[in-house]
């Protein structure tokens, strides 16, 4: 839904508003945010609101003391676990400069000029979701275990599956949120779960995924458990994945994913480390149908890539991607490089093939491949790239 700025001004008084947060992420797609009283907002649609980015992942170079938060009125949202009386309300910002330009580094801004650039080209794309996390038990001072919550399995239900009302509560919270939650299952590890999203425009996509992961680490939290979207929670069980439903068409409806498809095995390896940008990421890849070649089928078994076709729509699923990455620059890569496909009709391989092209095995090779890639270095500033391929 879209707002204007009067109109969200009218309904933070409305609502009884008292703290607005505006929320914004770091380099690897953490979110942060500022509160500030209702009376602050007009200033911050005009001015924005400075915060010390310094001390932010990936804008320790930034020239700029201060940057500015400037929020985004079609993000507004209440968050429904906070008081009736003296509500919360939520914005995602756009990084400023002094001078009122969204700082290079934004990755939000890296989207939105992916989407630009698609939209020129006449294509769309849209995304959708299916992400796993583990529940597990705090300790009596509300530390982490790793402790299961329950020892169900795949498709589990209850009085085995345990955290079936907990999903059911995240699903309720977060459509009052305005998100579109598809379904939702116990996945094969103890303690964990899956929910998917129908697919939307990359932007709302990805401020959507970062929502979901707030609202399932509030809910969690008030069930006294901890969420963890981690790549291996567990290393004897099943890692979790954030797999990557995309389909993309020309105006007119022409489907081309399977070009765009083509475009993003072409630089797989060179954009891994965004896609799993942790040390355990690669721990996952190639464990428990975790992919780690660059082929693809039209079986789901354990390739890069499954592609399905189904009521005259194919569907490409990315299954080497987790949770840890920021869905902000993962969404504008794999944008460019299907614009590139695209543009260059490109075609897969034969299913099942590639089975020597591996993925990178470790942070520190799939940081060296982005580092020598050009078609990164094109769409990543190099205070990003440093950051993720420093070996830190």
């Amino acid at each position: 839904m879209s707002y204007t700025i009067h109109e969200v001004l009218s309904q933070i008084e409305e609502e009884d508003v008292r703290f607005v947060r505006l929320a914004f992420r770091d380099a690897f797609g953490v979110q942060k945010n500022i509160a500030v009283m209702p009376g602050e907002v007009r200033k911050a649609f005009e001015y924005g609101i400075s915060i010390n980015a310094r001390a932010v992942a990936g804008f320790a170079e930034t020239p700029y003391s201060p940057l500015f938060l400037k929020p985004d009125p079609d993000t507004l949202t209440i968050l429904p676990w906070r008081s009736e009386s003296g509500k919360v309300l939520r914005m995602f910002c756009d990084v400023c400069t002094p001078e009122g330009e969204v700082y290079a580094s934004d990755t939000r801004l890296i989207l939105k000029r992916a989407v630009e650039a698609a939209k020129k080209a006449g294509v769309e794309f849209r995304f959708g979701t299916e992400s796993e996390f583990y529940l597990f038990l705090k300790d009596e001072n509300g530390s982490p275990t790793k402790i299961p919550y329950d020892h169900a399995g795949y498709l589990d239900i209850a009085p085995d599956d345990r955290c079936e009302n907990i999903r059911r509560e995240i699903n309720l919270t977060i459509e009052r949120m305005g998100l579109t939650p598809e379904r939702s299952h116990h996945e094969r590890g103890p303690g964990q779960n899956e929910i998917d999203f129908h697919y939307a425009k990359p932007l709302k996509a990805a401020d959507q995924i970062t929502t979901f992961k707030m609202a399932v680490s509030t809910i969690a939290d008030r069930y006294g458990l901890y969420a963890d979207f981690s790549p291996m929670p567990l290393q004897d069980q099943p890692g979790n994945g954030y797999h990557i439903n995309m389909y993309a068409s020309r105006s007119g409806g022409q489907d081309i994913v399977l070009h765009a498809a083509a475009g993003i095995l072409e630089v797989i390896r060179d954009i891994t480390v965004f896609l799993n940008p942790t040390e355990d990421s690669y721990i996952r890849l190639g464990k428990s149908n975790a992919p780690d070649k660059a082929n693809w089928s039209s079986e789901g078994k354990s390739e890069l890539m499954y592609i399905e076709s189904f009521q005259e729509r194919t569907r490409v699923q990315l299954r080497s991607p987790d949770a840890s990455c920021n869905p902000y620059l993962v969404y504008a890569l794999l944008i460019h490089a299907g614009l590139s496909g695209i543009e260059h009709s490109l075609m897969l391989p034969e299913e099942h093939q590639a089975e020597g092209v591996l993925l990178p095995s470790s942070r520190k090779e799939a940081g060296m491949a982005a580092m020598r890639s050009a078609f990164v270095r094109r769409i990543v500033p190099g205070e990003l790239l440093r950051v993720y391929c420093s070996q830190q």
